[in-house]
């Protein structure tokens, strides 16, 4: 193939350190222009700038040419239109080393630019008022501002760009020592691109929204059940930007990288997480964290929730918070040791001082505040103080920053869907057998049925009242998942209740739950064989309702 009639061949640039003589300011956000203006000014670096930011460095003494006075052209179309110009490109774009580059500027009159130091309009946040119009947001989409950048970045070898206040600092220390060097300016155009795909990021899913750009909502009623058609459809493309926000020691395993990236902006659920004291957390650490901060939500008293491998070993609900732990740590003492705790109210003293006990240990507690006294007891007293990690979780809605999606990862793929957030309805359940529940076995039913949706599929959890006494978890059977919760409930299981994540397949599984002494099941039904296990239920006396909604989590 042959090259086109403008190219040359690419070639490492060899010039290191390049003195700032010249610079173009333009910037949105004006944090920090004092003291660039005052370093500019004492290095006697000229500048060129537009409207309000040339306004901004000439009030702190700084000599301004303004952009018009070197296009020969005014700012128009109410200032869409000012920096784009040759005069101004050319100076961006220039190559150093190329004599006929040189020539051209030479020719025309222009002038080099070293450095660009410019930030971009507010988009994202005007696009977060409540009461932003799409005008607005519109006229918000910078222009100017990111052809700039990308110009200046690609022209690394030979200008500097800069787009955050924070690294004036940077810039300033690299005009008082002569100059920026190559690999700052490398740094600083892999920012500069950073900083313009995140961008274009937010503009992208803003006008997706706003144009709905998303899938087609036809479905044939054998390719989505009823209730996922009356969903919001899928987007056609989901643009995410997402920053690191966590480096870990190591993934799963000691041999494996990790760190948590979150979208950039995001401060709701794990991604605005505040640790205040303990070791780092770990990957494992916040899939847990995950799995019980999750269920701790779907909780509306005073609960706490223990997590061990992203199951929970212990949930209960109360009238106060230390006895819903209190309970949850004692529905498996041995799983619960080194576990992961979350709550849904502040951590209070009397929650800690439970945790004080002997022979308890719980690597991270979760909660969206701690009292004061309760952060002194738990990192001054138990013999595992310096280990606990305490983490606050702010409420709010985590999954606004990815269009309202769950996202998981696959080998080469991700997969979307609409997160399982939402509570049953009691009120919407189905008695199908001749036996109803005892009325006041309703909370407990209502309570199994928000644990179980938590628990790995295959599903089954036994509950005395508000606390979770057993969990059969992850088999390949439900029969096999249903014998291991009620072996964990032992004589607890007698007279509490049973919930399953999914339907029974088959009958057998009603036997168990009978010689057990379970006093009520509810389970979501629909499969081919209902009317065989209704019917075992019915010969066992055992009451059991129908939710018609399955929570599988896999």
């Amino acid at each position: 193939m042959n090259p086109t009639p403008h190219a040359h061949p690419a070639t490492e640039p060899v010039v290191d350190l390049l003195p700032i003589r010249r610079v173009l300011v333009s910037v949105f956000d004006k944090t920090g222009i004092d003291r660039l203006a005052r370093a500019l000014k004492a290095a006697g670096v000229k500048v060129a700038s537009t409207g309000g930011t040339s306004q901004a460095l000439a009030s702190h003494g700084v000599r301004v040419e303004d952009v018009s006075e070197i296009t020969g052209f005014p700012e128009v179309l109410d200032g869409r239109v000012k920096t784009l110009h040759p005069h101004i490109f050319a100076g961006i774009l220039a190559r150093g080393d190329r004599p006929d580059d040189l020539e051209v500027l030479a020719d025309h009159g222009i002038e080099r630019f070293d450095a660009v130091i410019v930030n971009l309009y507010a988009f994202e946040k005007v696009i977060s008022k409540p009461d932003c119009r799409p005008a607005e947001a519109i006229e918000l989409i910078d222009i100017g501002g990111p052809s700039l950048v990308r110009a200046a970045a690609k022209n690394h070898a030979f200008t500097a760009v800069v787009t955050s206040p924070e690294q004036y600092d940077e810039l300033i220390a690299a005009v008082a020592a002569g100059g920026t060097t190559l690999a700052q300016r490398r740094l600083f155009a892999a920012r500069a691109f950073e900083h313009t795909a995140a961008y274009d990021t937010v503009i992208a899913g803003w006008m997706a929204g706003h144009a709905g750009l998303v899938a087609d909502a036809a479905r044939s009623d054998s390719a989505a059940p009823d209730s996922a058609a009356e969903a919001p459809p899928l987007p056609a493309r989901i643009v995410l930007d997402l920053e690191r926000r966590l480096p870990l020691r190591y993934g799963e395993n000691p041999h494996q990288s990790a760190a948590m990236y979150a979208p950039r902006g995001t401060r709701l659920g794990l991604a605005g997480l505040k640790q205040l004291c303990g070791k780092e957390l770990s990957f494992n650490n916040l899939l847990d964290l995950d799995a019980a901060t999750r269920l701790a939500g779907l909780i509306s008293d005073p609960a706490a929730v223990v997590v061990k491998h992203t199951n929970p070993c212990g949930a209960a609900a109360a009238a106060r918070l230390d006895t819903a732990l209190g309970t949850a740590m004692a529905a498996d003492p041995t799983s619960a040791f080194g576990s992961i705790v979350a709550v849904n109210r502040t951590f209070d003293r009397r929650s800690a001082e439970l945790l004080l006990a002997p022979g308890l240990f719980v690597e991270v507690i979760a909660a969206p505040a701690f009292e004061p006294e309760a952060v002194e007891l738990l990192t001054t007293k138990p013999t595992w103080k310096a280990s606990v990690r305490l983490v606050e979780v702010p409420p709010g809605d985590p999954w606004e920053a990815t269009g309202g999606l769950e996202l998981r990862g696959l080998a080469g793929a991700v997969l979307a869907q609409r997160p399982d957030v939402v509570c049953d309805d009691p009120a919407t359940w189905k008695l199908v057998t001749r036996t109803a529940p005892n009325p006041a076995l309703m909370p407990a039913l209502d309570f199994a049925f928000t644990i179980v949706r938590r628990l790995t599929s295959n599903a089954i959890a036994v509950c005395q009242g508000t606390s979770l006494v057993g969990a059969g978890i992850g088999q390949t059977s439900r029969v096999d998942s249903t014998r291991i919760a009620l072996e964990k409930a032992g004589e607890r299981a007698r007279g509490g209740v049973l919930a399953s994540d999914a339907f029974f397949p088959f009958a057998d599984s009603i036997e168990l739950i009978r010689a057990a002494g379970i006093a009520a099941i509810v389970q979501p039904g629909g499969s081919k064989r209902d009317a065989e296990v209704i019917a075992a239920a019915d010969a066992a006396g055992l009451p059991m309702v129908f939710t018609g909604r399955r929570h599988f989590r896999h």
